[in-house]
């Protein structure tokens, strides 16, 4: 059972999908699935801009969202509040970008406040792009994404560079209402299904800038993949059996609908943080920032490690660690896409039982009875 932020539970009508036997990639046949799955995810996305599908993971997308749009030397600022801040900052510098990092202590948001002071002090609109994290996995922390982007929106010049991998899908981006330029996400968290298959969607100002980007690219040159998708294909040779996931999964998320979809991850999210508080466990970020794909745990009366040791071999439950400093010193329970209440109420149960075979003094039950409230109002 995976609790973690990715990959996340395949639902069965995805793995259905993905036991078919495999069609040419240059058929009419894979057309029109490419078709249907380009339309719906314009849907899921809030967008009329391109959304391009790439044979990737997240980070492909996100180097993607990068190279296509800039030139070396161009000067970008780069929130860092967790391990994929960080890596962005470092793929920006891979390709010599100049790059100004505004920082926030890992499990803190970043500030907002210090992005506009950043941009209101370029005024010979140096700053190229703000690139930002809106669902920091690593630490379980939702950035103000739409505040960011006010204050880009009020630079003018600076294209805003989005990895929304873990809140895509889970939590509300509004891709055309906001003006978000580059947005990039993954198949293997709130879209269900394994990993493999990335996204960027890419608004009319991005594709302007992209015309004088001079950054190398081959396979990640979006350029092909909008003029492929405009007739139903791809450039390349694409993971088949991934799209006609894709396309059971997204089918999926329209029969619940955007704001159900949206509901039930704050639900999730809200039903887990009560429960870890009801059992005397410390949260790793305040609830205000909580991020709706996971929940990051500080424990002190248990190992981190031995928590989800025994949480693997007793219940065959997987839980995910911590990351660089943080690792042994915190766990996430995941609670995006395919997970339900059912799902919640199993890895709650599971870690009470873990807590009292560890020895943890807690009042017995109340992790399962606190969520349970929280399910049961809605």
């Amino acid at each position: 059972m995976l609790m973690i932020p990715g990959p996340t539970p395949v639902p069965e009508q995805a793995l259905l999908a993905l036991g078919r036997h495999p069609i040419g990639h240059r058929s009419g046949e894979f057309s029109e699935i490419m078709a249907e799955v380009t339309e719906n995810l314009k849907w899921l996305h809030q967008t009329q801009n391109d959304v391009l599908v790439l044979s990737a993971s997240g980070t492909g997308a996100m180097e993607a969202g990068i190279i296509n749009f800039l030139s070396a030397g161009d000067r970008v600022l780069v929130g860092s509040n967790g391990k994929f801040g960080q890596r962005w900052a470092e793929v920006a510098k891979a390709y010599n970008l100049d790059v100004q990092t505004i920082t926030a202590e890992w499990g803190k948001p970043l500030d907002p406040e210090q992005f506009r002071q950043a941009l209101e002090a370029d005024t010979d609109k140096q700053i190229k792009a703000v690139i930002i994290t809106h669902s920091e996995t690593s630490t379980g922390v939702l950035n103000d994404l739409e505040t960011i982007n006010r204050h880009v929106k009020a630079h003018g010049e600076a294209l805003i560079i989005v990895d929304a991998v873990t809140s895509l899908g889970a939590y509300n981006v509004p891709i055309d209402e906001w003006g978000l330029d580059v947005v990039a996400s993954g198949s293997q968290k709130g879209y269900m299904i394994p990993p493999g298959l990335a996204f960027v969607s890419v608004s009319a100002k991005a594709w302007k800038a992209y015309e004088t980007s001079n950054l190398p690219r081959y396979y990640l040159d979006l350029g092909p993949y909008r003029k492929t998708a405009a007739k139903n294909t791809t450039p390349f040779t694409p993971p088949v059996n991934l799209f006609f996931a894709l396309q059971a999964t997204l089918r999926m998320m329209k029969a619940e609908g955007l704001e159900n979809i949206f509901a039930r991850h704050d639900r999730l999210k809200r039903a887990t943080r009560a429960a870890v508080k009801a059992l005397g466990l410390p949260l790793f970020g305040a609830d205000d920032c909580a991020s709706p794909a996971i929940t990051a745990v500080a424990p002190v009366s248990a190992e981190a490690e031995q928590i989800r040791s025994v949480m693997k071999k007793k219940f065959d439950i997987a839980l995910a660690g911590g990351q660089d400093s943080f690792k042994g010193k915190i766990f996430r329970i995941g609670h995006l896409g395919f997970v339900c209440d059912r799902d919640v109420l199993s890895a709650i149960a599971a870690l009470e039982a873990t807590l009292q075979s560890l020895n943890v003094e807690f009042p017995a039950g109340a992790g399962v009875a606190a969520a349970s409230q929280v399910l049961n109002a809605g």
